[in-house]
């Protein structure tokens, strides 16, 4: 099935390619930049623009000497502009029709512009259209720090250490339009290991277009800025963190842009050990459990990323992607001892102790062809590969004792897992500018997911290992998704819309070994709209509606069982199926800063992972299932506010009803809870020059419904402090999180005979120290990009 889809996709893309252009004569410009004091200027903007509509064509900048050159200038009028801080603009008419050398650009002096030499920061705004949120960042405090810390202070995001929530839901990551292609956790060390410096603004779509993957519910999008300078940059960076252990990571980053050229690269590193310390009580009916877990994880990755853009011609282009992750070292411990309330048992304390040894690869590639068909329409075109493979190695062994201290039975087994995934894509998309108000967009996508899965465990008695057939299981999952799309978009004076529709034929096919198969064949429609209309000029009014799916993880659907101990285990089920969301919203934006909502979300098939305990054998099982219905309905409000020139803040809040309505063990259950989400982030910049900058944030959630299960109160709080130096080549950070330590959670699960409450306190209190240094042509903005799937997003393990 590759080589059939690989020879389509090669296929198509020859086809595309037979479509290349061929350059016309061109010719070269090359000179030198100085002051009037004859020193030469380096960095300087040099843009050859067009005679007759001053459109710049291409561009360059000056080096370390003040020396640059610009190639590939076709025969023509042109003006050449030369700028930089501190000095006059400088605008040269030039004829080219040969090359010209030694060229020599004066600059003049500003005197108005060197009373303000110093980089100023804009401020952060924040602006509703009908289908989304855009937090306009570049050029302010926010973009001096990394990507995670410019999401951390976007109004209605939560970042947590290994995940990002926009509410109750996952969103979807892309950057420049293009999906991240990293799990949850891969994405958080992603985006702290990435500068902001070059980040545009980023788009918190609430409604994403067809054009988005069916899964893609709510949708992030960093948007990077790009301009027309050559050159070289690159950075390099270095954080410690001090929690409960220390951590540290590191990395550098390279780019260089040229005429038909750009290639970006960087390399990350990581080494933490983290720390959870959980408390666990079960009510059985005729006894009480206390189970004192404490788990620390070791790890070393390593993050590389690669981007190649090769312009073919002036109409087509070409791209190569690649980003790896490797594990080489994982080490997982989870020591418990459980306590037992009972006058029946015939042990009253047990102690576990649980070894796990990981290894891991994930590697992605990515290929893009874009050709401009004429200035209206364009086609483009991405095919991408991924391999991940994981192995895990665990070793349990626990001690019964009665009256405390008398070891009355002793058990011990090990496990070897292993998973094996291939992902395949290729998607082929048209775009067409219909007129300055309207564009029309269309295309197909093909995925294939194959994994294949493996457990062997083995029981140790007497010093001998003996196979456990009922935990040694095969799993094979296969999945094919065909999907087409088509999306309008319309945006005039007062009213602008949008919709499309995209279809989505999914085949699934599960086999496990002991026969608990998974398969589904489904065709789905999910169409998109929105209204947005300008009733005055400080009221806007919209109304979106948007179908959606989430597929399950595929952990999720894995019949293995991972034990934390004896009588706790983690488990999947081959028949989940996925859930399907319709999302209404109804809202207004009053003078471009006060925005309120309400919205309803329907839930079909939603899941869960929850524990159920078995009262006859003392057991506590982690698995998922899908409940038959849930319905949120909410109230939202959010606003962006300039206090004075050096502080700004935002304030978010909802007010929101979850209620969830399942079958456990042939029974209704339902609960249902009025919640409250709030938060407040304060950005503001200090000294003459405001190169010093301060952001706190702070979210409450309050005690709410998820999975028929009652999570606690939360707060989420965050501080970075930083300070730029070396004529803002350098920034010196110092960041705080969880500073009211209240972020640890408390879950209830009480229905039916279900009685269990849970505590989890996380390595979420600490100090980080972090330095960036950027050298070279700091202005340029680079190709940098991260390819992300809804199929990989699924490739969550266990733990």
């Amino acid at each position: 099935m590759y080589l059939m889809n690989f020879k389509k996709t090669l296929i198509l893309f020859s086809f595309f390619l037979c479509s290349i252009s061929v350059w016309s004569q061109t010719f070269s410009i090359s000179g030198s930049v100085k002051d009037t004091k004859n020193e030469p200027v380096a960095f300087a903007n040099i843009l050859v623009l067009l005679s007759q509509d001053s459109i710049a064509v291409t561009g360059a900048s000056s080096d370390e000497n003040g020396k640059f050159i610009i190639d590939n200038i076709e025969i023509g009028n042109y003006i050449l502009k030369t700028s930089f801080i501190g000095f006059k603009d400088d605008f040269k008419t030039i004829n080219i029709d040969s090359n010209i050398n030694d060229v020599v650009i004066l600059l003049e002096e500003s005197i108005e512009a060197l009373n303000e030499v110093q980089l100023v920061f804009q401020k952060p705004t924040l602006r509703r259209e009908a289908d989304r949120l855009i937090f306009k960042v570049e050029n302010t405090a926010l973009s001096q720090g990394n990507l995670a810390e410019v999401l951390r202070s976007t109004p209605g995001v939560l970042v947590l250490d290994d995940a990002i929530f926009v509410k109750n839901s996952t969103p979807t990551v892309y950057i420049n339009d293009r999906r991240v292609y990293l799990s949850s956790t891969e994405l958080i060390e992603l985006l702290q290991g990435t500068t902001a410096a070059n980040i545009k603004s980023v788009e918190l779509i609430t409604n994403p277009p067809a054009k988005y993957d069916a899964d893609s519910g709510v949708v992030l999008n960093i948007v990077m800025s790009k301009n027309l300078i050559t050159g070289y940059n690159g950075s390099v960076f270095s954080n410690y963190t001090q929690g409960v252990f220390p951590k540290y990571n590191a990395g550098t980053s390279h780019y260089f842009k040229g005429e038909k050229v750009n290639l970006f690269v960087n390399y990350g590193y990581n080494n933490e050990k983290e720390n959870r310390e959980n408390i666990e009580k079960v009510f059985y009916p005729n006894e009480d459990w206390r189970t004192n877990i404490d788990r620390n994880i070791w790890k070393e990755t390593h993050n590389l990323g690669l981007n190649f853009d090769y312009n073919l011609s002036e109409k087509s282009s070409l791209g190569i992607s690649a980003n790896a992750q490797f594990l080489p070292y994982f080490k997982y411990i989870t020591k418990s001892e459980t306590n037992i309330d009972s006058n029946t048992s015939m042990f009253d304390r047990f102690i576990s102790n649980n070894l796990s040894r990981d290894t891991r690869h994930n590697v992605g590639v990515d290929l893009d062809y874009n050709y401009n068909i004429n200035d209206k329409s364009k086609l483009s075109f991405n095919s991408h590969y991924t391999n991940y493979d994981y192995l895990r190695k665990q070793n349990v062994n626990s001690t019964y004792f009665t009256d405390g201290v008398i070891i009355v039975d002793q058990t011990a087994f090990n496990t070897n897992e292993n998973q094996g995934t291939n992902i395949f894509t290729s998607q082929l998309n048209y775009g067409l500018t219909i007129n300055d108000k309207a564009t029309f967009n269309t295309g197909v996508k093909f995925s294939n997911v194959d994994t294949e899965s493996g457990i062997l465990q083995n029981d140790i008695i007497d010093g001998e290992e003996m196979e456990n057939t009922d935990n040694t299981n095969m799993f094979d999952y296969s999945e094919d998704v065909y999907a087409a799309f088509i999306d309008y978009n319309y945006k005039g004076e007062k009213l602008s819309l949008s919709g499309g529709l995209r279809a989505e034929q999914t085949t699934i096919s599960g086999l496990s070994s002991n026969n608990m198969d998974s398969n589904q064949d489904y065709l789905e429609f999910f169409p998109t709209a929105n209204i947005g209309y300008k009733i005055s000029e400080n009221v806007d009014v919209f109304v979106n509606y948007k179908r959606s799916i989430e597929r399950p993880n595929y952990s999720f659907l894995n019949p293995f069982v991972y034990y934390l101990n004896d009588n706790t285990i983690v488990t999947g089920n081959p028949g989940l199926k996925p859930k399907f969301i319709n999302n209404f919203i109804i809202g207004a934006t009053i003078n471009n800063k006060f925005n309120f909502y309400a919205y309803l979300k329907d839930y079909k098939n939603n899941f869960f992972q929850i524990p159920l305990q078995d009262n006859e054998n003392n057991l506590v099982t982690y698995s998922t299932i899908n409940l038959e219905s849930t319905r949120e309905i909410g109230f939202d409000f959010d606003t962006y506010l300039n206090i004075t020139d050096n502080w700004f803040l935002s304030f978010a809040t909802s007010i929101y009803n979850y209620d969830d309505k399942g079958i456990i063990s042939g029974s209704v259950v339902k609960r249902d809870k009025w919640a409250n989400y709030s938060e407040l982030t304060s950005n503001l910049s200090l000294l003459k020059d405001k190169s010093l900058t301060a952001s706190f944030s702070v979210t409450y959630v309050g005690e709410n419904v998820q999975g028929l299960q009652i999570n606690s109160t939360s707060w989420y709080s965050y501080l970075i402090i930083a300070k730029s130096l070396f004529n803002k080549k350098a920034t010196l950070s110092l960041s705080f999180n969880d500073l009211l330590n209240r972020q640890d959670y408390f879950v209830t699960t009480k229905f039916l005979d279900q009685n269990r409450t849970y505590f989890d306190d996380v390595d979420t209190r600490y100090i980080r120290l972090g330095f960036r240094y950027k050298f070279g042509n700091t202005k340029l903005s680079t190709n940098e990009r991260s390819t992300e799937k809804e199929e990989l997003n699924r490739l969550e393990k266990k733990q």
